[in-house]
């Protein structure tokens, strides 16, 4: 899809941080950009700032983990614009500590949202993408998809699913014959605020204030926020996906590089034991 100007994207997760920076770099394209978000106060401070950039944005708040909001989703879209081109399942929360101790309500909520809402986003919105000359599917996972993070049981265990869904997805969209391309965003360190997404919200919407995590947990978490914070910008993130988007490209990983090593190093692990 080399032309995105005119084209509808629905993006979810846009209220902040990666989500918002792949809205905002749409709406630069010339594009109409839907924001999806569970937090109306964010998502509306969020269009308001794409529209000064001159965008034509539709703000739904929408819990993605609710298969029938998700519907409302795609036909809100639809009766605002009469189309959709590209779906962004940006989507995603988390809940920290040893897989054991996290709650069943936690564990719950995070697969929830990040797995079945980005299957929700699938079956409400491919149709309609199958429906047009092209389209596109970006699937937001991360580097935590494609190597171990301790202390985040749930958020990796989804993310490796979603690179394992996106794969399937690309071969069957290939299989269905239609012009409907899939870019896979493994995000290594962002400088956004998701570390401040636990205190802020968790199952339901609730914010649970600061979380008390063991001290070696506590230890891995300064860790991944001081590394964030030496991240590259979010804005940097929206361009690179709109550049994916053009060019048909199905792997994405924005500053993962320090991770190769990483990934090398589990995969060989991984065939020595086979």
């Amino acid at each position: 899809m080399k032309d995105l100007s005119g084209r509808v994207a629905v993006v979810t997760g846009a209220s902040t941080g990666i989500g918002r920076a792949i809205a905002a770099a749409f709406a630069r394209q010339g594009m109409r950009v839907v924001l999806a978000s569970q937090n109306p106060r964010r998502l509306e401070d969020a269009a308001e700032a794409i529209r000064a950039l001159g965008g034509e944005v539709l703000a739904v708040p929408t819990d993605v983990g609710d298969r029938a909001a998700v519907e409302r989703l795609a036909g809100a879209t639809l009766e605002a614009f009469g189309a959709v081109h590209v779906l962004v399942n940006n989507a995603g929360v988390f809940a920290p500590g040893y897989a054991w101790e996290i709650s069943g309500e936690d564990w719950k909520w995070v697969v929830d949202v990040n797995l079945w809402g980005t299957v929700y986003g699938l079956q409400a919105f491919v149709p309609h993408l199958l429906a047009q000359p092209e389209g596109h599917v970006v699937n937001v996972s991360s580097a935590g998809g494609l190597m171990t993070t301790p202390a985040h049981g749930p958020y990796t265990a989804t993310k490796h699913a979603i690179v394992g869904l996106s794969k399937g997805l690309r071969a069957e969209l290939a299989m269905k014959g239609g012009s409907v391309g899939v870019t896979l965003v493994c995000p290594g360190m962002v400088d956004t605020p998701i570390l401040s997404q636990p205190e802020k919200t968790g199952p339901g919407g609730r914010p649970r204030g600061r979380l008390a995590l063991a001290p070696e947990v506590q230890g891995v978490w300064d860790a991944i926020a001081a590394a964030m914070e030496t991240g590259i910008p979010a804005d940097d993130v929206g361009a690179m996906v709109v550049d994916a988007i053009r060019d048909g490209r199905f792997w994405l990983l924005p500053n993962a590089e320090q991770f190769f090593g990483v990934f090398e190093q589990e995969l060989a692990e991984l065939e020595r034991g086979a």
